[in-house]
């Protein structure tokens, strides 16, 4: 008995005693003594496991959700061109509000004017192109299929502009601008419903009583992002036919009047939207302080709105990492609440095992023994459940995207991060249960039942 008391004396084993202790040969006998004592209690293991899969699983899949809308944000926002200031109409507030029945409603006037642009243009240095457009809401017809569409009377230089490329055919050039032809180049979305069976390139739709050759089709919206805003009724028209603007102007003049379900309105807009393009980036910030400048002592009322890209991009990026945090930090507890498991099991097994670990003493196992064989249990349990959660964290973001049609992009980081963190986990949670066990009167340890 007194050399089992003096085996007991010393509780503190130095780092370097116990990291000489794991041989190669002993390491091997540890992870089998581990691994046969883990599968002696599979269920109980399993389980204890499943707190980090999960934990492991959710740090991935939530990291890889939110990288996923963040790039989508951030392309949308791209696509609008960093480059660029977006000019915008609106109604101002005052103005919405519906009129008695009955009552003579008079022409609203509001929104961007072509003076604007030209002062723009002549008193702003670093404006290199400007890219004006008109809206008009209207229903487009192909023999006997209508689509509601949003016709937008714009310049030859809109596909480079607005990064929206054609697609089939070509865009309006500077001649059917010029001599106000009337041509079209239709959104992709709208061209299955109008021509379903055939290519639309040279045929003819109508829009209202005027008739429109199709010489080009846009590539699909989505590629470039889904930039449109909601139109009338809070509906998002994607929708959009193409023709040149003097063609509009032309057509519908300064003045348009809109009759729809027994109601009728008159609205005098020049331009409904604006895009100035910045010479560089460095001077949009200032172009865009500039412009606010200009359009506030030209305008008495906030009839317009303006959108710069690279503002949005710049708080895009910094909503991401605060999206990142808040999901990292948030599956981080689900580790944490799994390393807690592991500990409360590993407390349960020293106290279910104390009479083994009094036998292994007595004969002859040293304190840095105990230690080790405990450490390799939980990083074993840590590491199994660390490698079966990063292989589901990866699976689960294709399931969303295939699923849900979701965006997500798994980083190369956050599998390794995910692990690196069970690992430690594993240690953590694991050195208290191992110190406890290692340092157990090895006489009482015999004495329990």
């Amino acid at each position: 008995m007194g050399t089992l008391k003096a085996m007991s004396a010393s509780n503190s084993i130095p780092l370097h005693k116990l990291v000489e202790g794991l041989s190669p040969t002993r390491l091997r006998r540890t992870l089998r003594l581990g691994w046969r004592s883990l599968w002696l209690h599979r269920l109980r293991s399993l389980l204890t496991v499943l707190g980090i899969v999960f934990g492991v699983c959710s740090v991935i899949a939530m990291l890889a959700i939110g990288e996923g809308a963040s790039y989508e944000a951030q392309e949308q926002i791209k696509n609008l061109g960093s480059q660029n200031i977006i000019l915008r109409s609106t109604k101002p507030p005052e103005e919405q509000k519906p009129t008695d029945k009955g009552s003579q409603s008079s022409v609203l006037q509001y929104g961007i004017t072509y003076p604007d642009v030209h002062r723009i243009r002549s008193t702003i240095p670093g404006v290199s192109v400007v890219l004006p457009a008109r809206n008009i809401r209207e229903y487009v017809w192909h023999i006997s299929r209508r689509v509601d569409c949003e016709v937008v009377g714009t310049v030859p230089w809109y596909p480079e502009m607005r990064n929206h490329q054609v697609a089939q055919g070509r865009f309006f050039s500077d001649a059917d601008m010029q001599e106000r032809r009337s041509v079209c180049v239709l959104g992709a979305e709208m061209v299955p419903s109008l021509f379903p069976m055939e290519s639309p390139l040279g045929k003819h739709v109508r829009v209202a009583g005027n008739y429109y050759q199709v010489i080009g089709v846009m590539e699909p919206s989505s590629r470039v992002g889904k930039t449109e805003e909601p139109q009338e009724s809070g509906r998002t028209i994607l929708n959009r036919m193409f023709i040149p603007l003097e063609t509009a102007k032309l057509r519908y003049g300064e003045v348009l009047m809109r009759r729809r379900s027994g109601s009728f309105e008159a609205e005098r807009v020049q331009l409904h939207e604006v895009t100035i393009k910045v010479s560089s980036l460095e001077n949009v910030p200032g172009v865009a302080d500039a412009v606010r400048t200009v359009l506030e002592r030209n305008h008495k009322k906030k009839d317009y709105e303006i959108v710069v890209p690279l503002e949005l991009l710049k708080r895009a990026e910094r909503t991401k990492q605060i999206f990142n945090i808040v999901l990292g930090s948030i599956a981080a507890i689900s580790l944490l609440v799994g390393g807690i498991g592991i500990m409360n099991i590993m407390l349960a097994s020293v106290t279910e095992r104390t009479r083994e670990i009094g036998i292994r003493r007595a004969l002859g196992a040293r304190r840095h023994d105990i230690i080790s064989q405990f450490l390799v249990e939980t990083v074993l349990l840590s590491g199994v459940g660390g490698v079966l959660g990063v292989l589901l964290g990866i699976a689960i973001p294709f399931i969303v995207t295939y699923a849900a049609g979701m965006k997500t992009i798994v980083t190369l980081w956050a599998p390794l991060l995910a692990f690196t963190i069970s690992a430690m986990v594993g240690v953590i949670f694991g050195i208290y249960p191992a110190f406890r066990a290692a340092s157990m009167d090895p006489v009482e340890a015999l004495r329990h039942e």
